[in-house]
Order: C-alpha cells, then sequence, then structure tokens
C-alpha cells in the first residue's frame, strides 16, 4: 500500500508515479509512455526546468517543451479528466490513485489484459525481450539513467546481474536509443567467442577489433595496423580503435559487450582485457578520439577477481544493478497475460520464485496458455515433473561437474541462516543466479531453488 500524504510531501515516489501515469496512458489511449516522454515527466518531477532537461538529456528546449512536454500534458488532461500541466501533475496523479480503493490495482488496472487474440502470440520466455514487446518490465528508472550516461563523451556502463535476470534486453534498448541518437551502434556477445580465442590475449583482441571493424563495415586492415615487433596486443588494439576504427566515422560509436564474465577465468585475459578498457574510460576525458566511444559491459559478478581497483573499469563509470521484479510488476505481467489475479495469487507465485524475471514469466506464460493451473504449478515446481525441470536440471548437471561447488551450495540450501562460503564460490554460485548475497554470506535466491536441490544435493 502507498503511504499517506504527510504536509506537502508527495503520497507518491517518483516510481510509483511513473507506474500510475504508465497505467493511466495504457489505459486511455492503448500506448505506452515513450522514453522521452517518462524523461520529461521524471524532469518535472524533480522541479527541472526545460532548460536544465536539454543539458541532462542532450536534446533541445523547444523540442522537450513543445513536442513532448504540451502533449504528454495533453494526454494526461484527456485521461484524468482535468487539466494538468507541468506544475500540477503530481497532484493530479495523486487524486486519480484516491478514487480506488487499492492502489495496487489502480497501478495494473484489469482492462491491461491483452485481448485474447494477443495471447496467441505470446512466445514461450526465452532469451532477450523483443524491442516492441509489451513484457519488457521498466525498472524504475534504470533505463533512462542509461540514456542519459551514453549522450555523454567516454561514457561507460557497467550492468551487473545474475543470468536470466535481463541484461540482454536492457542493452537492447540501449543500443536502439544509441541508434536515435545516430550513434554507430555494436553489439557483441562473448559468450559465442571460442575458447581457444577467448584465452589467448592477443587472438582475442585481434577478433574485437575484426568484428567491430566488420559490424561498421569497414576493411580488415589488422595485417598493416598490427604492428607485433614494437607494441603488446593491448597497445596495438587501442592503437587500431584510436586510429582507424574510431576516425572512420564523424558520429560516437556505441559499443556494448554482453557476458563479459567469460573472460573472468582467463587470469592471462582478464586483467589484461580489462584494464585496457578502463583506460579507454579515462582517455574518453581528454582525447578527442576517446570522447566518440560509449562503452556498456555486462556481467554477472566481479567478486572474486583480484584486480587492482585503479586500472579495472568495476569502479569507474554508470554502475546499473538490476533487481528482481516486485508486485507491482508481476501483477502488471499478470495482466499483460490475461490473468485477473488477486494479489494472494501474486504473493503466493513471488513465495517460491520470488522476482525473478526468467522464472516468472515462465509461469505466467504456461498459466495463460491453459497449460496449468497456479495451484499444480506451485505443488509441482520442485519436482521433476514441474514446469522448471529443465531450468533446474541444467543447473544440477553443472553442479554435478565441481563437487565442491554443490557441497557448499547443499550447506546454502539446508542452512535456515545465511551461509558464509569462499569468494570463489559466492562468484560461481551468483553468476548461476542460485543465490543472493548478504554482505560475506549467501541464501538461495528464492524458495524453489531451496525445496529442489535440497532434495536432489542430499540424495
Amino acid at each position: 500500500m502507498l503511504d499517506r500524504p504527510i504536509a506537502s510531501q508527495s503520497m507518491l515516489t517518483w516510481e510509483q508515479a511513473k507506474a500510475v501515469a504508465e497505467q493511466i496512458f495504457f489505459k486511455r489511449f492503448g500506448e505506452h509512455l515513450k522514453d522521452v516522454e517518462i524523461q520529461v515527466l521524471q524532469g518535472s518531477w524533480e522541479g527541472k526546468t526545460y532548460e536544465k532537461m536539454s543539458d541532462t538529456y542532450f536534446l533541445s528546449v523547444n523540442y522537450l517543451r513543445g513536442d513532448v512536454g504540451n502533449k504528454l500534458w495533453q494526454k494526461l488532461s484527456q485521461a484524468l479528466g482535468e487539466e494538468v500541466t507541468k506544475t500540477n501533475f503530481k497532484g493530479a496523479l495523486e487524486r486519480a490513485v484516491l478514487l480506488f480503493n487499492s492502489p495496487l490495482y489502480f497501478m495494473v488496472d484489469t482492462s491491461l489484459a491483452i485481448s485474447t487474440s494477443s495471447l496467441e502470440s505470446l512466445n514461450l520466455p526465452d532469451g532477450a525481450v523483443s524491442l516492441n514487446s509489451p513484457l519488457y518490465v521498466i525498472r524504475d528508472g534504470v533505463e533512462s539513467v542509461c540514456y542519459q550516461a551514453i549522450a555523454k563523451p567516454g561514457a561507460l556502463i557497467r550492468i551487473k546481474a545474475p543470468r536470466l535476470m535481463g541484461k540482454t534486453s536492457l542493452m537492447t534498448r540501449i543500443l536502439n536509443w544509441g541508434q536515435f541518437l545516430n550513434y554507430q551502434t555494436v553489439y557483441l556477445d562473448l559468450q559465442s567467442v571460442e575458447r581457444g580465442i577467448i584465452s589467448d590475449l592477443d587472438r582475442f583482441l585481434r577478433w574485437l577489433c575484426f568484428r567491430v571493424g566488420k559490424e561498421l563495415a569497414l576493411e580488415n586492415q589488422l595485417k598493416d595496423r598490427w604492428d607485433t615487433d614494437i607494441l603488446g596486443s593491448n597497445d596495438n588494439c587501442t592503437v587500431y580503435f584510436e586510429e582507424y576504427l574510431l576516425p572512420a566515422n564523424h558520429y560516437p560509436l556505441l559499443l556494448t559487450l554482453d557476458n563479459v564474465d567469460r573472460i573472468f577465468p582467463f587470469a592471462e585475459v582478464v586483467e589484461d582485457f580489462l584494464g585496457m578498457l578502463r583506460s579507454w574510460h579515462e582517455r574518453g576525458k581528454v582525447s578527442s578520439h576517446w570522447k566518440q566511444l560509449r562503452l556498456v559491459i555486462a556481467h554477472s559478478t566481479e567478486c572474486y577477481l583480484p584486480l587492482d581497483l585503479n586500472q579495472s573499469p568495476f569502479n569507474a563509470g554508470v554502475p546499473v544493478a538490476l533487481l528482481e521484479f516486485n508486485a507491482i510488476q508481476v501483477l502488471s505481467l499478470a495482466r499483460m497475460h490475461g490473468l485477473l489475479w488477486e494479489e494472494s495469487a501474486i504473493e503466493a507465485l513471488m513465495s517460491m520464485v520470488g522476482g525473478h524475471p526468467y522464472l516468472v514469466r515462465l509461469a505466467l506464460y504456461e498459466i495463460s496458455s491453459g497449460q496449468i493451473t497456479l495451484e499444480r504449478l506451485l505443488a509441482e515446481a520442485a519436482t521433476e515433473a514441474g514446469i522448471y525441470s529443465n531450468h533446474l536440471r541444467r543447473h544440477l548437471e553443472i553442479l554435478q561437474k565441481v563437487p565442491e561447488l554443490a557441497k557448499a551450495f547443499q550447506q546454502v540450501v539446508t542452512s535456515l541462516e545465511p551461509v558464509e562460503l569462499d569468494s570463489m564460490q559466492i562468484y560461481k554460485l551468483h553468476s548461476l543466479g542460485l543465490v543472493q548475497q548478504q554482505n560475506n554470506q549467501v541464501v538461495p535466491r528464492c524458495n524453489l531453488y531451496r525445496a529442489y536441490f535440497r532434495r536432489v544435493l542430499s540424495a
């Protein structure tokens, strides 16, 4: 429930206000707020002028005030049945909430359930959420933070989250925003790189240069520009970017590297490579060439890496952590799947899988397609007959290949208190998405993992 208003303070947080506005728009117009509309709404919420927003978002004042702002307030006026302006919209949103007994249900009104024809087009959740999908969940301002960051010269964004938490989906939207800004955009997934390449620094950096050049439709000039007699691999890669790849176009280059933790096991590669990325970011503060680079890296965790923090990119740039869905977001997704659930149903599902994006989405897909009921899903969730059996079995196969890790995780799932493990075990279990960290200790990520692995690891 929302807090009651006190004195002149708003009864809504910014996240709640955004959720209310989103649902108002969808209910009235059948469309979501655009990213730039959310930016204007948030800027207005924070009391910023259009001039200040212009400096922050690198968009013209006239565009923000005339094309975006005026239309935004007009639409809110139509949807709420009263005149809404930049200065009074907070009160208008609060009055709208007070018209309903349950703010939670207001935010996910039953009219948001998508049509039967749309339900038929829902796909099994697998991989990134496509750009045009209504099922993408906006993460409490994370997207706008990233959009603002890549507009700045020499930007570095670090997205950290366990597997299946939505890192690639977020990167897809950052790339889309970069294209909107007329940037050159390159997406590289290190998970797909062969072990023989990624374990050898020189081969890996040549691969990086070749792939970026290919994505930019540039001729491969590595033979002529890679001087192994004088320069080391890092220097060769840096020179290739500085003298060839970055100057090849007048527009900034947005380079996104997904699954960077793929290189973490290779000590001879990881320190030099991450040190190079950090140096690129630092060069972007002073060099005209390197100001053109916007770098986004996504990884699971870096807690075990013995890196010099002055050389690592993990304490530079803009950090972004992807959290689990909250109850409002899960209920909204349920409505999108045509499920008119009571709040008790949301609580029951989240008691089993938490707000884990993949586990929640899979449950909603199976239930909305008529394959199973919520009651049966919960009863079978941690069994071989449940919808999560393949997901759980994949994790089990990984653990069985590393008996010491399986033994460590067995400690976690059988203990009612947080368990302290060594940093490498925490890193591996967290990367798999099996645990949540509480300082130097861990607990199972959800009751599903506790119930399943307590049974199979003790067998």
